[in-house]
């Protein structure tokens, strides 16, 4: 090992030591993400934190979903975050960290978590820090022999921020708020959203790795402290067809690392929004590259259920359509809230992979700061009810209705490999195209009850 590495290996495994000396930890997870964003791990017993750290833990790349590598490639290495410790709440004896992939004693090109990070290096030598935070919406439900139920008897035709509902579910809410504000993320709001069942909870921003790690983390906990307490969590992006879908809305900004001040804000906005010149060349950069982020942070078929403008009881879904932004207006898929300062990305859904996600959104939006482009005046209005010819008018255009042409707006746009490198692209587009296909060939209940009978 370089003495460089050696010297920071050791600083680091001092550190990880002195934070578990007076822990009951027995057993230490080395994780990362496949494709989906999904924690895969190795579970190493204490004493061998050492080796662990230094990347002892190795992977075979072709057994998972999105590590672009045949069975006859050498093993991709779990290198662990020392920053990133953290203790199960639901299981005190198990530490798991956030890991970045090596391979061949190098940086894995296609490593999720690595993909965000070379963006977030791009971001630096602007001088910038992008800060990301996640609004986690998830619904909670529990088996019966009648189908998944959500917790709570009651059934609301308008269930959405109802006080009964939400202390019908305080039990496991309560653990899973306290497991997280006991770990530093600073919950700050919680409610009972527009579905049966479904809940979002609110936490402080980070940068935007150190939030990718939050998030995937936080669904592995709430998956553990669901099943805790007789029920189950899922992060599918739209389970019903007459409720809301959950989404993952990525809430941005920069801060300057010089000063630390939000580089997104500025109270003298002449367009009234509280945004900043570089905030505004930020929005423009992703709107010129969304229908290819999409096929990311919107990356299931279910995920086009979720993006449509009707559909949910109590009325429009909530969910954008259009690639447009606006001021603290929903019906935009980007939107600058009331408080301005930060630009809110509203087609990101739950299922996503975080730091994929992100990575493509930051350098889509460092392209527009490095173009100096301008996104135009805000849309204020209902966007619902623009009519074609307005739309046509104002150069606005419908996101992808589906994932597969979601998907061939990624492999169409050279931002799509410019962010994850070829292999990682090729591996995203492959298996995307195959997953659309799937869907295509299968023959539904609709379609069943619908044309069995219908000649």
């Amino acid at each position: 090992m370089d003495a460089k590495l050696e010297s920071t290996a050791s600083v680091e495994i001092a550190d990880v030591k002195t934070k578990l000396a007076d822990s009951s930890v027995q057993y230490l997870m080395a994780s990362y993400v496949d494709m989906h964003g999904v924690s895969k791990a190795k579970m190493v017993p204490v004493d061998h934190l050492p080796q662990m750290m230094e990347g002892s833990e190795l992977f075979t790349g072709a057994a998972l979903d999105g590590v672009p590598q045949e069975v006859n490639d050498e093993e991709v290495s779990a290198h662990p975050d020392a920053k990133s410790l953290t203790v199960l709440p639901w299981r005190p004896n198990v530490a798991w960290f956030a890991s970045d992939l090596w391979l061949a004693g190098a940086p894995f090109e296609s490593c999720s978590r690595g993909i965000l990070k070379r963006q977030m290096s791009e971001a630096a030598k602007l001088g910038y820090t992008f800060n990301l935070g996640m609004e986690a919406e998830f619904y909670v439900m529990a088996d019966t022999p009648d189908g998944p139920m959500p917790l709570s008897e009651r059934r609301l035709s308008k269930p959405c921020y109802d006080g009964s509902m939400l202390l019908d579910n305080m039990d496991w809410i309560e653990e899973m708020v306290s497991a997280m504000n006991n770990l530093g993320w600073d919950v700050y709001s919680f409610d009972q959203e527009d579905g049966l069942g479904q809940f979002e909870i609110d936490f402080t921003y980070a940068d935007a790795v150190t939030m990718s790690d939050r998030f995937t983390f936080l669904r592995l906990m709430a998956s553990n402290i669901a099943r805790q307490n007789g029920a189950f969590a899922s992060f599918m992006p739209k389970p019903y067809a007459d409720r809301t879908g959950s989404g993952a809305h990525f809430n941005m900004s920069f801060a300057d690392i010089a000063s630390g001040k939000n580089a997104f804000a500025d109270r003298a906005d002449p367009r009234g929004c509280g945004l900043s010149k570089l905030g505004y060349q930020f929005i423009a950069g992703v709107l010129r590259h969304l229908p290819a982020i999409c096929a990311v942070v919107a990356p299931t078929v279910n995920s086009y259920k979720r993006l449509v403008k009707q559909g949910s009881m109590s009325g429009f879904t909530w969910a954008p359509i259009f690639a447009c932004y606006g001021g603290n207006n929903r019906t935009n898929a980007l939107r600058i809230p009331l408080s301005g300062g930060r630009v809110e990305l509203r087609a990101a859904d739950s299922a996503c992979n975080p730091y994929l996600g992100a990575a493509m959104v930051l350098a889509a939006g460092l392209e527009g700061i490095r173009e100096q482009l301008d996104p135009g005046e805000p849309n204020r209005g209902n966007m619902y009810e623009s009519s074609e010819a307005e739309l046509t008018a104002r150069g606005i255009k419908q996101l992808p209705r589906t994932l597969g042409e979601a998907v061939e707006a990624f492999a169409a746009d050279p931002l799509s490999r410019q962010v994850m490198g070829d292999a990682m692209a090729d591996s995203w587009t492959n298996y995307k195209r195959g997953e659309w296909l799937s869907y295509m060939a299968h023959v539904s209940q609709w379609e069943q009850d619908r044309y069995l009978r219908f000649f």
